[in-house]
């Protein structure tokens, strides 16, 4: 028996305990109010031991969890306000610097420039979950930072954290099948954003070894709660609708060895306080690896994705006031506040014959302030290096998919070889990589606006 190695075992124990005493537990009746946290994070600050810093982070976090949300805008108020980067410390810093600019004093600057508040985040990542319940936190910062501009520097310090502790090498790709654990699976069925899973039956038919694959992402401090998951059908050929895909008694191949195609029909994010946060570059490019490496047969890696937001930017573009589109144009499109227009045969190849043009159009040439495009999932996958492959009539006609798309789908194609030529095109020169049928597509629509020059 190693009596040195209990001994120490012992040691610790009672030196948690003694700490959990003198600092722990000092308001037991739960009636915090952000003062109370403030001064957790500027008594945690100052400690300078390991394990206490431990104790006093795991008291801020649980003081924090207690907190409502107008305690909680108040602590991220002050930390904007009193755990930021001290002005007077930077201009003599960069006074020094100007003076004699060596690796030293550049170290300095750097070190005074850091707002005090990183710091804090750090320290409060020492407790035992802390790395989850920080992520649950700019969840909250999130939906309160809608009403301050001021909080922008918090979020900064948030982003340039996050990017370090769920850096790509930490991540760990796991396949999740109808083997994994039960607590995972629910997850999988709560946090599924794209097409809601309908129960144990519905998940199970989506891990069916025969035609389907699901990857997640984990991180080693947080456990089994997925960080983000695509699910995949194996197919015959690029699928064009998802209505088969989602069906519980449709199989295009009778073996996965079958399949020359993959194609990602869901892909969710599942922690909104990691939301700005990428790293689906690299899920997808491991996913595509663990295919090939499974299904040498495998040709094509696309996906079959929504249209959000494009059902009513056709709304506003074909309306009567905007005076964008030509009369011809704006007479078929008013067809669609006819609710049963998809099921007329004739009445929906004239909407075709429109919609899909506007779309290539409204994908490729609508911009932000930031000169992406203004679709999140498009910005999402061309992004991540993936091409603008095929624009799909009627590919989702459920309920969701005609009030949002028009039931438009997209397929979006990955790669290997061309993820980070596509990537560098887009971020740098904000170049759209497409197939020549959406080009095409994309020229007609133009044709369908008033005095449209671009040439």
């Amino acid at each position: 028996m190693n009596m040195s190695f209990l001994q120490e075992l012992f040691s610790s124990i009672t030196q948690r305990d003694a700490l959990q005493r003198k600092f722990g537990n000092k308001n037991k009746k739960g009636s915090y109010d952000h003062r109370d946290l403030e001064a957790a994070c500027h008594e945690l600050l100052h400690s300078d031991g390991e394990a206490a810093s431990i104790v006093l982070a795991s008291r801020a976090l649980d003081i924090y969890q207690s907190l409502g949300d107008d305690d909680k805008r108040a602590f991220f108020d002050a930390l904007a306000k009193n755990f930021s980067a001290d002005p007077d410390k930077i201009d003599r810093a960069y006074r020094v610097y100007k003076s004699d600019r060596s690796n030293k004093h550049l170290a300095d600057l750097f070190e005074v420039t850091e707002p005090l508040r990183q710091e804090v985040l750090r320290r409060l990542n020492l407790a035992q979950g802390a790395t989850y319940e920080l992520v649950r936190m700019r969840q909250d910062f999130l939906a309160l930072m809608k009403e301050h501009k001021d909080f922008e520097s918090i979020n900064a310090d948030f982003v340039h954290l996050f990017a370090s502790w769920f850096n790509r090498g930490f991540l760990v790709l796991k396949r999740i099948d109808w083997t994994t654990p039960a607590s995972i699976l629910e997850k999988i069925i709560r946090y599924e954003a794209v097409h809601k899973i309908q129960g144990w039956d519905d998940l199970r038919r989506r891990l069916d070894n025969r035609d389907r694959r699901c990857f997640g992402f984990f991180h080693p401090a947080i456990g089994d709660e997925p960080l983000i998951f695509v699910e995949v059908a194996l197919t015959k050929g690029i699928p064009d609708r998802i209505q088969p895909i989602l069906a519980h008694d449709h199989y295009d191949i009778d073996a996965p060895q079958l399949a020359d195609s993959a194609a990602f029909f869901g892909i969710s994010n599942c922690q909104v306080g990691l939301r700005g946060i990428s790293f689906g570059n690299f899920l997808i490019k491991q996913v595509v690896q663990e295919l090939k490496y499974e299904l040498p047969n495998l040709k094509n890696f696309v996906t079959l994705s929504p249209l959000p937001m494009f059902r009513s930017w056709l709304e506003k573009t074909y309306h009567p006031d905007s005076g964008l589109l030509t009369p011809e144009a704006q007479s078929i499109l008013a067809h669609l506040d006819n609710p049963n227009w998809a099921s007329n045969e004739e009445l929906a190849n004239r909407l075709n014959e429109v919609i899909r043009p506007l779309a290539a159009r409204y994908l490729l040439k609508e911009r932000n302030g930031n000169n992406q495009p203004i679709n999140p999932v498009a910005r999402f996958h061309l992004g991540n290096g993936a091409e603008l492959h095929r624009i799909n009539w009627l590919g989702d006609v459920s309920t969701n998919g005609m009030k949002q798309s028009a039931g438009l789908m997209v397929n979006y194609l990955y790669v290997l070889e061309n993820i980070e030529r596509n990537n560098e095109k887009y971020t740098e020169n904000g170049e759209i990589v497409c197939s020549p049928s959406v080009r095409e597509l994309s020229k007609l629509g133009r044709k369908l606006f008033q005095g449209e020059l671009e040439k």
